[in-house]
Order: structure tokens, then sequence, then C-alpha cells
């Protein structure tokens, strides 16, 4: 297994069932749980938990005039991807339905539902695509945050509604809202890797 240094750690789901019928090896440290801990102790606005069904089950509609950088087609097949793995464990350097980190989560929504191909850390990821201001956030768009030290530490998938699809140090692959403190704070840019005219 690859393990690459990425600002994550070991979890358990918090939505979605993550039942694969096989226990991941697990990697622990000091710094993860460390981490770990204060993103939950800081996780004070969680999304709604019908809002995240609705994003699960595909049902929920992103688009939105001011969100529409990706095709609807494109867009139908990463919210299937990203649904797909809702409650995979976290598993620091994993990138396979029993375990995944964040840069692992977001490497392969991208391959398995449009065939773009992310490097594999999340500070690789930070230096691909285009810049996106924070007003000029889209669905799809990459999300970096400094959970660790380094700039991008941890990255996520833009969803729309403040909402975004990570593999959570804490939770597993997951849903959180961008306006949880943990994550306001730390957040440190967006990059857009995929667009209507791709």
């Amino acid at each position: 297994m690859l393990l690459v240094i990425d600002g994550c750690g070991t979890s358990s789901p918090r939505f979605g069932s993550g039942e694969s019928g096989v226990d991941p090896p697990r990697r622990k440290s000091p710094r993860f749980s460390r981490e770990a801990q204060e993103e939950r102790r800081e996780d004070d606005k969680k999304p709604d938990p019908k809002t995240v069904g609705e994003v699960v089950s595909g049902t929920r509609d992103f688009r939105t005039e001011k969100n529409t950088a990706i095709t609807p087609l494109d867009q139908s097949k990463i919210m299937r991807a990203i649904s797909r793995y809702m409650g995979v464990p976290y598993v620091y350097g994993g990138a396979d339905p029993r375990g995944m980190d964040c840069s692992g989560y977001t490497m392969l929504v991208y391959k398995e539902s449009i065939g773009g191909e992310l490097p594999r850390s999340a500070e690789e990821q930070f230096h691909i695509g285009t810049h996106v201001s924070f007003k000029d956030l889209k669905f799809g768009d990459l999300l970096f945050f400094n959970t660790t030290g380094p700039p991008a530490s941890h990255v996520g998938i833009y969803l729309g509604d403040d909402l975004f699809a990570h593999a959570s140090v804490s939770f597993g692959v997951t849903i959180s809202s961008l306006e949880s403190s943990y994550y306001k704070k730390r957040y440190t840019g967006a990059r857009r890797v995929v667009s209507s005219g791709k």
C-alpha cells in the first residue's frame, strides 16, 4: 500500500454503512489522533441529515444558475461516484473501497466518474487546474484545507450550498459543511480541474 503524507488519519464512517466485509489496514499516529480530536470538537455545523440523504440517494439537485461549471451528465456521474463511497472508512494511504484518505478519494471519484487523472497527494492536487475564489465555487471544484501544517494537507469536492464531500479523518467518507469552524478556519483555496468545456 502506498503511504502518502496527506494530513489525514484513522476514522469511522459518519454517513452510509461503509461495510465492505473487509477490515482495511490502519495506520495510526499521535498527530492524526490530535487532528481527529480537533475535527470532532470543532465540527459545530453539521449538514442537515435530510440533505445528506438526498445527496447519497441522488435525489438532491445542486444545479443552480451559479453552479454550472460541469455539464449535467458529468455532474451526474460525479455524484454517483461520490455517493458510492459514502461511509467508507478512512485509511491513511488508502485509495480503494476498503478504505481511503482524502486525496485517494478525490482521485478515485474523478477517475471513475469522468476519467479525470488527479495526482496522488492533496499538495500535488493543489497545483493543478485553475485557481477559484471562494465566492465563485462551483460543483466539482477541489477544496483545500491546512489541517496539519502544509497549505494543502486535506482535499474535498465542492457540492454546492456550502457542502463538500471528502474522506474525513474522524468520520471516513462523508459530507461536511464549509461553515463548520474546523473547516472554515483551515480553508486555503480551491482549484477547478473540470469544466463544461473540457
